[in-house]
C-alpha cells in the first residue's frame, strides 16, 4: 500500500473517529438526542473536507448517507438541499461564467485594463483589481476567475519584463502583481453575492435567523468599503511589497498587442456581454421586479445556449460546477438539519451566555475576530461557513446585534479571511504555486492585509450601512 493511500486512510479513520466520539458523549442538557447525533456527523464530515481526506463532493455525500443510514434524518431532509433555490443559482453561475472564459472575454477585459493603466507598476497593480472587480459578480469561482483568466495574465506580464522564479528575479515584478491580484480576489469575492461560491449558502443560513438578503443588498452594503479597500490594495502592497521595476511601458505595448490579435469583438463576445449587463440589471432591480436571483439566472442561461454561446456538452464537462451542486446541497440540508434540531440556537444561547456582561458592540467585534481568524485552521471558505457562520451569527444577535448588518458583517468576512493563508482560498494554492511569493511573505503580508480590510469593513461600512439604513 503506497504512503498517500496509507495517509489518506489515517485521515479517513481520525475524521471517523472523530464523530464518533462525540456520538458517544453524554448528550448535553436541552438537546435532542437526534440533533446531537446530527452534530457527530456532521463533525466527521467536516474533519474529512479540512483533513483533505476525500474531495468535498465525496465527503459531504457520505454524511448526507450516515445521516439517512442512522435515521438521523430523513431522506427528504437529507437531500431537501438540492431542491434550495440559491444552490441552484450557484450552479447556474458556474455554467454563466464559463462563457468569459469559452469566448475569451474575461481576458479581453483585463488585457483592457493593462493597456490602459500599465504604464507603471503600480498602474498594472490597478489594472488587475479592477478586471476582477468586472468580472466578480459573474463569475462565483474564484479559481476560475483569479486562475484561469488573471493569473495567466500576470504570469505574461512578469515574463515579459524579465522577472521569474527560476532565475530569482521574481521581486522585478512577479512578486507584487501575484500578491494583488490574490488580496483583489478576496476583497473583490465580499463584494457581490454571486463572486463567491460560499456567499449564497451564507444567505441561505441567514434565513434561519429571520434575516433576508438579496443580490442587491448584498452588492449596495458592500459596494462602498468594497472599493475602498480595491483602491488602497495596490498602494498597500506596493509599501509592503515594492516591486524593483517602477515602469512598465512595454506591459501597455503586449495588451495592446493582444487585443490587437483578438481583433474586434465576436459574435459570442457581444452575446455575451449582452447577457452580463442583462443579468446585472436584472439582479440589481429584482425587487422592483419581484423575480427571483435564480430565475434571472435561469434566463440567461437559456440565453447562452439558445444562442449557441454556450453548449450542453461544454456545461456537462465542468466537473468543478457538479462538484459544487453536490457539495453545496448537502451542506445546505446539514445546516438547515442542525437548526431545525435546535443544535445552533443551543449553541448560540451557551456563547451569548458566556459574553452575557460584555456590550453587544464589543461582544460583536471579539466573535468577529474570532470567527475570522479561526480560518487559519480552515483550508476552505466553505467549510468554515457552514461549521461557524450560523451559530456565530446567532449568538451575536442573541447579545442585542443588529439582524442585517451583523449578517452582512459576518458574510463579507467569509470572503476577506481567504487572504490570510496559501490554502484558505480557492485561487491561493495556483498563485502560491507559481512560486513568485515566499510562504513568510504570503503569511506576513497577508495577515497585515486583513487587519486593514478589517479596519476599513468596520468604519467605514459601518458609516455607510448605517447610512443606508436611515435613508
Amino acid at each position: 500500500m503506497s504512503t498517500v493511500i496509507k495517509l489518506r486512510m489515517k485521515r479517513i479513520a481520525l475524521s471517523i473517529a472523530a464523530g464518533l466520539l462525540i456520538w458517544f458523549l453524554p448528550v448535553p442538557e436541552g438537546i435532542d438526542l437526534k440533533a446531537w447525533q446530527l452534530f457527530a456527523i456532521f463533525v466527521s464530515t467536516l474533519a474529512l473536507v479540512v483533513s483533505n481526506a476525500l474531495p468535498m463532493g465525496a465527503s459531504t455525500l457520505l454524511g448526507l448517507t450516515a445521516a439517512v443510514a442512522t435515521k438521523t434524518l430523513t431522506f427528504q431532509m437529507a437531500f431537501g438541499g438540492y431542491s434550495n433555490d440559491v444552490v441552484w443559482l450557484v450552479l447556474i453561475a458556474f455554467f454563466i461564467s464559463q462563457g468569459f472564459i469559452l469566448t475569451g472575454l474575461g481576458k479581453r477585459i483585463a488585457y483592457f485594463f493593462v493597456a490602459l493603466l500599465g504604464k507603471k507598476s503600480i498602474g498594472l497593480g490597478y489594472g488587475v483589481v479592477f478586471s476582477e472587480f468586472i468580472l466578480a459578480p459573474m463569475i462565483p469561482s474564484v479559481t476560475a476567475r483569479s486562475g484561469a483568466i488573471i493569473y495567466p495574465i500576470v504570469r505574461s506580464l512578469s515574463h515579459t519584463f524579465q522577472s521569474r522564479v527560476d532565475d530569482r528575479t521574481e521581486r522585478k515584478l512577479g512578486t507584487y502583481l501575484v500578491l494583488v491580484a490574490f488580496h483583489a480576489a478576496a476583497i473583490s469575492s465580499a463584494m457581490f453575492l454571486t463572486a463567491m461560491a460560499a456567499n449564497p449558502l451564507v444567505a441561505d443560513l441567514a434565513k434561519h435567523a429571520q434575516v433576508e438578503i438579496t443580490w442587491n443588498t448584498w452588492a449596495l452594503f458592500a459596494i462602498l468599503p468594497g472599493l475602498v479597500c480595491l483602491l488602497f490594495l495596490p498602494i498597500l502592497i506596493f509599501l509592503l511589497s515594492p516591486p524593483v521595476i517602477k515602469n512598465t511601458p512595454d506591459a501597455m505595448l503586449m495588451a495592446k498587442t493582444k487585443l490587437k490579435e483578438m481583433g474586434p469583438l465576436s459574435k459570442n463576445e457581444w452575446l455575451m456581454l449582452f447577457t452580463f449587463a442583462g443579468l446585472l440589471s436584472l439582479w440589481i432591480f429584482g425587487s422592483v421586479l419581484q423575480m427571483k436571483a435564480v430565475t434571472a439566472a435561469l434566463l440567461g442561461l437559456a440565453f447562452l445556449m439558445l444562442t449557441g454561446v454556450l453548449q450542453w456538452r461544454d456545461l456537462l464537462a465542468l466537473t468543478s460546477a457538479w462538484e459544487t451542486f453536490i457539495w453545496f446541497g448537502a451542506f445546505v440540508a446539514m445546516a438547515e438539519g442542525l437548526n431545525y434540531l435546535g443544535i445552533t440556537t443551543w449553541f448560540g444561547t451557551w456563547v451569548a451566555h458566556g459574553l452575557g456582561n460584555m456590550p453587544w458592540g464589543w461582544a460583536v467585534v471579539v466573535l468577529l475576530l474570532i470567527y475570522f481568524y479561526v480560518h487559519y485552521f480552515f483550508a476552505s471558505s466553505t467549510a468554515h461557513v457552514g461549521a461557524l457562520y450560523l451559530p456565530f451569527l446567532l449568538v451575536a444577535l442573541n447579545l442585542g446585534a443588529p439582524p442585517l448588518i451583523t449578517a452582512l458583517l459576518f458574510g463579507f468576512a467569509s470572503n476577506l479571511y481567504g487572504g490570510l493563508t496559501h490554502y484558505g482560498f480557492g485561487s491561493a494554492p495556483i498563485l502560491f504555486g507559481s512560486g513568485f511569493v515566499s510562504f513568510r511573505e504570503w503569511w506576513r503580508i497577508g495577515f497585515i492585509v486583513s487587519t486593514v480590510n478589517l479596519t476599513i469593513w468596520i468604519s467605514v461600512g459601518l458609516l455607510w450601512w448605517n447610512w443606508l439604513l436611515a435613508v
